[in-house]
């Protein structure tokens, strides 16, 4: 029978294929662990479209645009959630096209949005000029022009490549699905940690646009092509078994809890208690997180802590952060998760009482502490809690829906920040309306089991 494939169409499917450039089924190694190490790479190429990655850029921009504090937070929110209102979609694409075909594309344009976001200025003096003689003012275009930005950053960068990078480890490893999860998340932690020092840097040398430049031209040439040649969606297609075959005839010593005995479909998750507690535990982090990293110097200025200071906090937390991840990758397959849930919630609480009080000692000691292990935690857990509580069938559009709400929450932090600086001149208010959040959802925490509990587990 003749095959009525067009020779296009052929050698399209081959530059996929999973054997093409090399077969990983071949290596004297589990390619899973090649995996973990060009995921990684990825999570870290993710740190542009991060808020620590736009944090040193924040008060340049302020000045380049002409824009208000506000103003940029607005613009970063609109941006934000327009991104994650995107993802849910981009899960489902996840499953369809599989991690190494859409990490390609999301490394392009992610790369392809820093070159834009370069030139954000000259873009902007240049569409205002035109449209002048229409009444339509300098900061609308300049808003406009950076909102754009943000979006296509936040949904190509902090979403699909970090979700991509996180559900592909997932789907190579069960056994060892938590140390896994961990070791990248220790290189993964210490990248982000020093991340906003490395970009301070690239500024001070090269300029916010020439950092961007580079960022950019990196992105599309080393991450692009690391993607192609390294990633692969599961073990299956390439002939393999999740941990390896030396694992295939190992006796199982993991928690009873860990196992997974059905997989949901996007829907079935959503009427879990437990998806929603995860979810908005993360989400919640997710906002914390990135109100205080977007505003890190204006906060420390008002505790009457310096730029280099402040900045400086994010390495101790990366330490702690790190042994957290740790702790969590060993613990997990021998626990139940909410555990470590009420945990990660509990430590939320004390980072936000550490904000609160950072202009004392031992507030910078609890807000280092309680955001070293509540970031930990979350790294060590949203990777393991979908495939162990929903199987790894639609991992993507379950996920989704997860980094969804995290990556809306990232955008609505540092807007409610910038309205409580605004109204009130401090930014007390919004971190005492703050606490209350992860200490309902620590007592929620208590009941969420695992739902494969009802199908196997005792």
């Amino acid at each position: 029978m003749q095959s009525h494939q067009k020779p296009g169409q052929s050698r399209a499917h081959k530059f996929w294929a999973p054997d093409f450039p090399f077969r990983p089924g071949s290596r004297p190694f589990f390619y899973g662990w090649v995996i973990v190490a060009a995921a990684t790479i990825g999570m870290v190429f993710t740190i542009p479209g991060q808020t620590m990655g736009f944090s040193v850029f924040t008060d340049t921009l302020i000045e380049e645009l002409r824009l208000t504090r506000l103003q940029l937070s607005t613009a970063y929110l609109v941006g934000t959630v327009l991104s994650g209102f995107s993802l849910p979609w981009l899960g489902q694409l996840f499953d369809r096209l599989g991690a190494r075909r859409i990490a390609v594309y999301a490394a392009l344009i992610t790369g392809a949005v820093l070159l834009y976001l370069s030139q954000s200025r000259p873009i902007s003096d240049g569409i205002a000029s035109l449209v002048s003689g229409m009444g339509i003012s300098h900061t609308v275009v300049a808003f406009s022009v950076i909102t754009l930005g943000f979006f296509m950053i936040r949904a190509s960068a902090q979403g699909v490549l970090a979700l991509t990078g996180r559900n592909m480890i997932g789907k190579w490893f069960d056994y060892h699905r938590g140390t896994a999860l961990a070791v990248s998340g220790v290189i993964t932690g210490f990248s982000f940690a020093v991340a906003p020092r490395i970009l301070n840097d690239l500024i001070t040398r090269f300029g916010y646009d020439g950092a961007w430049i580079l960022l950019g031209i990196l992105t599309i040439t080393v991450m692009a092509g690391i993607a192609w040649l390294l990633y692969r969606d599961n073990p299956e297609q390439c002939g393999m078994q999740m941990d390896g075959p030396q694992n295939a005839g190992k006796k199982r010593t993991l928690h009873a809890d860990a196992i997974a005995h059905r997989d949901f479909t996007r829907s079935q998750a959503m009427r879990t208690l437990p998806f929603w507690t995860f979810t908005l535990s993360f989400a919640f982090y997710s906002l914390f997180v990135t109100a205080f990293t977007f505003h890190v110097v204006s906060i420390g200025a008002e505790a009457g802590i310096g730029r280099t200071v402040v900045i400086g906090y994010f390495l101790p937390m990366a330490v702690m952060s790190v042994s957290t991840n740790l702790f969590v990758g060993w613990i997990s397959g021998r626990t139940r998760l909410k555990y470590l849930l009420i945990l990660m919630n509990l430590a939320a609480v004390v980072a936000v009482a550490g904000t609160i009080n950072l202009s004392h000692g031992w507030g910078v000691i609890l807000f280092i502490v309680g955001n070293g292990i509540t970031g930990g935690a979350v790294i060590g857990l949203a990777g393991i809690v979908v495939p162990r509580f929903f199987g790894r069938r639609h991992m993507g559009a379950i996920s989704g829906i997860g980094m969804s709400s995290m990556v809306v929450a990232s955008g609505i932090g540092p807007f409610i920040f910038s309205l409580s600086i605004s109204a009130t001149g401090s930014y007390q208010t919004v971190l005492w309306i703050s606490i209350v959040i992860p200490a309902v959802l620590a007592l929620l925490s208590i009941t969420s089991d695992n739902p494969q509990r009802k199908f196997g587990c005792p």
